[in-house]
């Protein structure tokens, strides 16, 4: 029988003796409240009534004397009607008596007193009428030959069933004191029973199930205190002790096996860390590094003492990390330590993951850090994990591509643009860059003009490079163009200092050099090329040379006309000698517009070169480049509108630019016009009065107005970009034009005053000897970036 029967068994038993226990009980409480009762309810109130008799009896007698001795009619009647009211009270207790009648006798007795009492009150009814009558010794010896008999019966009657009711009473407590005593003494005799019972059958439960679970557990702390997962716990019985025995065996054997998985994977786990090419260490609280780590943890750090120490002075002293970054890791790593894993994902992006350590030797390691939380199951972190590489070897690896990859850009930038116009991109930029140098060093304080002309120059590198895609040079030179940008400002932030300038200067020069020095080594493009060299090489379209020839060997000598027409053939063509169409010249500027557009967000423009019939020395070639570099990227910028402007306008999206040459007043004049919406005179107006170059009630002209545009800083620009809003773009030109005794102007060519956009064109007017005119229709160049179209070449 295993112990559930056993227990159910003694569960049963015990209920079935509480029940029969209650059972009993029960019954005898029934029994004896009944008994209780007929004493409460029925022998105490009637033993009582029975002794009320006696009283109403007496109060029966005195009436009678009273009625004797009474002479007077109406009070005799009064005592008369007291005395039937005490005869009707009489009756009615005898008549109560009657009804709780409990044995023969009291019934006997009831009935002999009632029968007195019936002839009492008759010789009182024979008494009253002798009194009313007058007859008093009559009625007195009526009351004392039979009344007086009667009473004295009635008297003996009332005390008998007194007495008998009080022995019926007195029989009724002692049997129900009988009745209680059994009913105690059965109920104590049957509870002993049960208590012995249960008593023992738990002694036999205790023997069979307390003890061997008192041995298990003994024999069980035995084990989990040796660590012997070896032994066993022995099984008497197959119940259920004996079953969890089992399975606390079976438990042990899992625990013995799991116990050498654990030891083979701590083992492997230490082979891990012996071997692994890898620093690997846990953080506990404190900033203390946990005793097991990786063993290439100590040549990393290049120390054996690292059990222990606190990771901060460990790890992170002697870094290139400043107060703060420390101050950040220590505060991160105290409030994750021990806290819920969410405090670690809310900070981990405060732990650096690279940084630079300074070795006892003065050796610099690049060290790659990866952090990991270590949780419980509570996903609280226990300990903070640290992978800790070299890769300084890998950075310079990475540093060294980098600068291949560059180099290549670079080649590729450079392989974009002809030798010729690189050649003479990189000696402008040379002039300007010498010019900033010496501005620079020959200027101790600050000069406002200086500082304006320093911007240009540099504003003029950086457009040209841009101009020619060279991109790593571009982002350079506008490192060196903010500073200049900062230093014109009303309240600059920084200060003129001669040695920060001239080191950034010299930074934009080595990238100048990097990429002359990569031109003519790597691609072996010495030199200004083939038409570089106008003082060595005079170029001259081939067809005109052919056309001359031809002219020369077919003229007739003889002939004046034909020598001197021949003459002047040869004339024209050595005139042409040294120069180029303006598309030409411009070639450069025209095929960057493409990219510009496209990050301004619109349209590439359509073109239209006019040159009426002239060339320009190739002598000027820098000089326009550098003025229509400015101008016609502001035109794009500031003068073309969106493309969905211009549709909503009812214009083309392509917007269009227009450059037509001209002598006018034996001066090379260009001018520059686009069909955008025009100059906003509105916005100068505006920007003149925020800077304070007008006052707010000054009556200026619309030509006034638009030469505001060439003070330096100036701009209208809603936003500053690396395209424009610097406010340099025409005070360059009229910088660049003023060189070469030239000059700008604005023009309006409508009627429009005083509105806030006026159409107008920009006239750069040159020295005329720059300008070559031409006898003979020159084949137009070709360009693929912008739309390009030439008219009025002769």
């Amino acid at each position: 029988m295993n112990i559930r029967h056993r227990i159910t068994m003694l569960v049963v038993l015990s209920f079935v003796a509480i029940c029969i226990i209650g059972g009993y009980a029960l019954l005898q409480s029934r029994s004896n409240a009944m008994a209780v009762r007929s004493v409460t309810e029925g022998g105490v109130p009637s033993t009582l009534a029975s002794a009320d008799l006696v009283s109403q009896l007496k109060d029966v007698q005195l009436g009678t004397m009273s009625l004797l001795a009474e002479s007077n009619s109406n009070l005799l009647a009064q005592d008369k009607e007291q005395l039937s009211s005490s005869e009707a009270r009489l009756k009615q207790s005898l008549d109560a008596q009657f009804r709780q009648i409990e044995s023969p006798v009291q019934r006997g007795l009831v009935q002999e007193a009632q029968d007195s009492l019936n002839d009492y009150f008759n010789s009182i009814a024979d008494i009253v009428k002798d009194k009313l009558a007058g007859q008093n010794e009559l009625a007195n010896a009526t009351f004392y030959a039979g009344a007086s008999q009667y009473q004295v019966n009635l008297q003996q009657n009332i005390d008998a069933l007194r007495i008998e009711k009080s022995r019926s009473m007195d029989q009724a407590i002692a049997r129900l004191n009988h009745n209680l005593a059994n009913t105690v003494t059965t109920l104590a005799l049957v509870t002993l029973v049960t208590v012995l019972l249960l008593s023992a059958m738990g002694l036999l439960l205790y023997r069979q199930i307390i003890r061997p679970i008192t041995r298990m557990q003994a024999m069980m702390s035995e084990i989990a205190a040796s660590q012997d997962f070896t032994r066993r716990v022995p099984v008497g019985q197959l119940d259920e002790i004996g079953k969890s025995t089992l399975a606390f065996n079976s438990m042990i054997a899992r625990i013995q096996e799991s116990s050498t998985q654990l030891k083979q994977k701590t083992n492997d786990i230490q082979s891990m860390l012996a071997n692994i090419p890898q620093g690997i260490l846990t953080i506990v609280e404190g900033q203390r590094i946990h005793a097991e780590y990786s063993a290439c943890l100590e040549t990393l750090l290049e120390t054996p003492e690292i059990a222990g120490q606190d990771v901060m002075a460990l790890l992170f002293s002697d870094s290139n990390l400043g107060a703060d970054s420390l101050s950040q890791i220590e505060t991160v790593m105290a409030a994750c330590i021990g806290e819920a894993r969410m405090n670690y994902d809310f900070n981990a992006h405060l732990l650096v993951d690279e940084l630079e350590k300074r070795m006892s030797d003065g050796r610099v390691k690049i060290l790659d850090l990866n952090w990991s939380p270590i949780c419980d199951e509570h996903d609280t972190v226990q300990r903070l994990m640290l992978c800790v590489r070299d890769v300084s070897e890998l950075r310079k690896l990475a540093a060294e591509t980098h600068e291949q990859k560059r180099e290549l850009e670079i080649i590729g930038e450079i392989l974009a643009v002809s030798q010729e116009k690189f050649h003479e991109f990189i000696a402008g930029a040379m002039r300007f860059i010498d010019e900033n140098q010496r501005l620079i060093s020959e200027n101790a304080a600050s000069d406002g003009e200086v500082i304006a002309q320093l911007f240009r120059n540099m504003h003029t590198v950086k457009g040209n490079a841009r101009t020619y895609g060279l991109k790593y040079l571009t982002h350079s030179v506008h490192l060196a163009e903010h500073s200049y940008d900062e230093l014109r400002k009303p309240s600059p932030t920084l200060a003129w200092e001669p040695q920060q300038l001239l080191r950034e200067l010299a930074d934009v020069q080595s990238v100048l050099e990097r990429y002359a020095r990569i031109n003519e080594h790597s691609l072996g493009r010495k030199g200004p090329g083939r038409r570089g060299n106008i003082e060595r090489y005079l170029m001259v379209d081939k067809e005109i040379i052919q056309q001359t020839l031809q002219q020369l060997e077919t003229v007739n000598t003889r002939n004046l006309h034909e020598l001197i027409g021949a003459r002047d053939a040869v004339h024209r063509v050595l005139r042409l000698l040294g120069t180029e169409p303006l598309a030409e010249a411009l070639s450069g500027v025209i095929d960057s517009l493409p990219s510009l557009a496209q990050e301004l967000g619109k349209d590439v423009p359509i073109v239209e070169v006019e040159d009426n019939g002239y060339l320009v020395r190739n002598q000027a070639g820098s000089l326009l480049k550098n003025v229509f570099m400015h101008l016609m990227r502001n035109a794009l910028d500031h003068g073309l509108e969106t493309p969905d402007a211009r549709r909503a306008l009812g214009k083309p999206a392509p917007g269009r630019l227009r450059l037509k040459m001209t002598l006018q007043q034996d001066q090379l004049a260009i001018a520059l016009s686009d069909d955008g919406r025009g100059l906003a005179l509105g916005r100068i107006r505006k920007q003149a009065l925020a800077r304070g170059l007008i006052a707010a009630d000054a009556r200026l002209s619309d030509e006034q107005v638009a030469q505001l545009i060439f003070v330096a800083g100036f701009s209208t620009a809603e936003r500053v970009s690396e395209v424009s809003g610097r406010g340099v773009g025409l005070d360059a030109v009229q910088s660049f034009v003023s060189r070469e005794q030239g000059r700008i102007e604005i023009r309006f060519v409508d009627q429009e005053r005083g509105q806030d956009f006026r159409q107008f064109e920009t006239v750069v007017f040159l020295p005329a000897a720059i300008a070559v005119p031409v006898d003979h229709p020159l084949p137009a160049p070709v360009s693929d970036a912008a739309q390009l179209q030439l008219t009025g070449q002769a």
